[in-house]
């Protein structure tokens, strides 16, 4: 009877697992099946979309009008940007779906810098998704950063530094000039948290962006790392411009008996010193030589204004608030000033109406 007691007692334990495990089973069940309502089903593997004018520009369809309404660069600055982009943008060897051929990706990436579209517009325009947009453009900036900038925005060597103060001296008619330093203001997509750090005096949101600039319009310094609440001064000492001005070529030349080395041009905002000249405090009893040092000095401080001009107008996303995240746009807008030195370097005309557009 024991032995009898025993197994009725197993098997009444085993009646309940069992059901216990038949009742988890239909929970799962109902649980699945709600997810699936919920779900929603694709109904396609990949989306047909119009490539028809990703289409003309690869196949080279464009003349250098039609490059240059949609590229703002002629077709053959732009098929050299994509020969220079030729081995970090070709597409993996191994992909799910067919990949997009290299002819493809350059052209994706410029036309999101050359205009203020957002992703939206430049997927639809290039027939792929957004998502594929933004892969190709972060990829696009992040190698130039990293890799290419060094060699593109960079200090000018002593044989540079003396070809250039020639030019300046010829121009302005002020010596040992290498460089105008100044900056200007970038809008970008701010945070929730810390916003009001991103807003200038006038109220928007911005990066502030440092260059010094040559007498040909050709960046050899940038900085962008301090939100649009940074006065110039302190950009200035944040930047590596001042931690390595030491480095700056010298030219020591001899004028009326002074050793003066080279020296940047500065507004007010930055400070007076041995490398970095700025013009006299205005007042009532400064001097007219000195008014009329002034006077120079702000003519040839007008390079840099020129090469912002001449940035942004083709540039255009470095216009207007774009769709960037604001710990990329830093990127962005370091990888324009670099595009815009390899433009210069080309010799590419900049039509008028352009820069009218950018200063409006």
């Amino acid at each position: 009877m024991g032995d009898l007691s025993l197994i009725r007692h197993e098997l009444c334990r085993w009646r309940v697992i069992l059901q216990a495990i038949e009742e988890n089973e239909n929970y799962l069940l109902r649980a699945s099946a709600l997810l699936q309502q919920r779900r929603p089903r694709r109904s396609v593997w990949m989306k047909i979309r119009d490539r028809s004018f990703r289409d003309q520009v690869v196949l080279q369809e464009y003349t250098d009008e039609d490059c240059r309404c949609n590229f703002l660069m002629s077709r053959r600055t732009f098929d050299k940007f994509c020969g220079l982009m030729s081995e970090v943008m070709k597409p993996e060897d191994v992909t799910v779906r067919a990949p997009i051929l290299l002819p493809m990706r350059v052209p994706i990436v410029l036309y999101k810098l050359a205009s203020c579209a957002e992703y939206r517009v430049v997927a639809n325009q290039f027939g792929e998704s957004k998502s594929t947009v933004k892969k190709l453009v972060y990829l696009f900036c992040r190698w130039m950063v990293s890799s290419v900038i060094e060699n593109i925005i960079r200090m000018p060597t002593a044989e540079e530094a003396i070809a250039i103060a020639r030019r300046f001296q010829q121009k302005f008619h002020i010596p040992q000039i290498i460089g105008c330093i100044d900056g200007t203001h970038i809008p970008v997509l701010p945070p929730s948290d810390g916003y009001r750090d991103f807003v200038n005096c006038q109220g928007w949101p911005l990066y502030v962006l440092q260059a010094v600039v040559d007498d040909k319009y050709w960046f050899w310094s940038v900085s962008c790392k301090l939100p649009g609440s940074a006065h110039d001064a302190n950009v200035f000492r944040q930047s590596q411009l001042f931690r390595q001005a030491h480095l700056l070529p010298k030219g020591p030349r001899e004028i009326n008996g002074v050793t003066i080395n080279h020296f940047l041009l500065g507004d007010p905002a930055y400070p007076l010193m041995d490398w970095l000249m700025k013009g006299y405090t205005h007042s009532p009893r400064i001097t007219p030589e000195q008014e009329s040092f002034n006077v120079y000095l702000s003519s040839a401080r007008t390079t840099v204004k020129i090469a912002f001009g001449r940035l942004k107008a083709c540039w255009r996303v470095l216009m207007k608030r774009s769709d960037f995240h604001f710990t990329f746009s830093p990127y962005m807008i370091t990888t324009c000033c670099a595009l815009h030195n390899l433009c210069e370097d080309e010799k590419e005309s900049l039509n008028p109406t352009w820069t009218a557009e950018a200063s409006v």
